[in-house]
C-alpha cells in the first residue's frame, strides 16, 4: 500500500478522572459523530481495566494518572492520512466540539496522541 491510500489511525491515551465517566462517555459520544461526519470509518473509546503501573514505563506513568483517575486508550480510523489531514481542521472548528459546549472532562495537557500509519490489519 501507498501512504496516499494507505489507512490512518490516530491514537490517544490519557488519564481520566474516575468520576467523570458519565461525563466523558456523552463528551466521546458527541465527538465520534464529528469525526464520522468528516471522514473517520471508526472510533473507538477503551476504559482501563487491566492496566498496571510499571517499573520504568507503563500507561498510566505516561499519562501521570493519579489514584482517582482511569487510563483511556482511544483510537479514530481513517481511509487515509490525506482524509484525516483534511477533516481535522473542520473537526476542531465544529461547534459541537467547542469548550464552552463540550468541555473535556479531562486535564487534557495529559493527553498523549499521535498519527500512525498501518502496517498489519489483519
Amino acid at each position: 500500500m501507498n501512504n496516499a491510500t494507505q489507512p490512518y489511525v490516530d491514537g490517544f491515551v490519557a488519564a481520566v478522572p474516575s468520576a467523570n465517566k458519565p461525563q466523558f462517555i456523552e463528551h466521546a459520544q458527541t465527538a465520534a459523530v464529528v469525526f464520522k461526519e468528516h471522514g473517520a470509518l471508526r472510533v473507538v473509546e477503551c476504559w482501563g481495566d487491566d492496566v498496571p503501573d510499571g517499573e520504568v514505563t507503563s500507561f498510566p506513568m505516561a499519562v501521570k494518572c493519579r489514584h482517582d483517575e482511569t487510563v483511556l486508550f482511544s483510537w479514530i480510523e481513517w481511509p487515509s492520512r490525506a482524509v484525516r489531514d483534511e477533516a481535522m481542521p473542520k473537526v476542531m472548528q465544529d461547534p459541537r466540539l467547542q469548550m464552552d459546549v463540550n468541555p473535556m472532562p479531562f486535564d487534557g495537557k495529559r493527553l498523549i496522541f499521535g498519527g500512525f500509519n498501518t502496517l498489519i490489519d489483519q
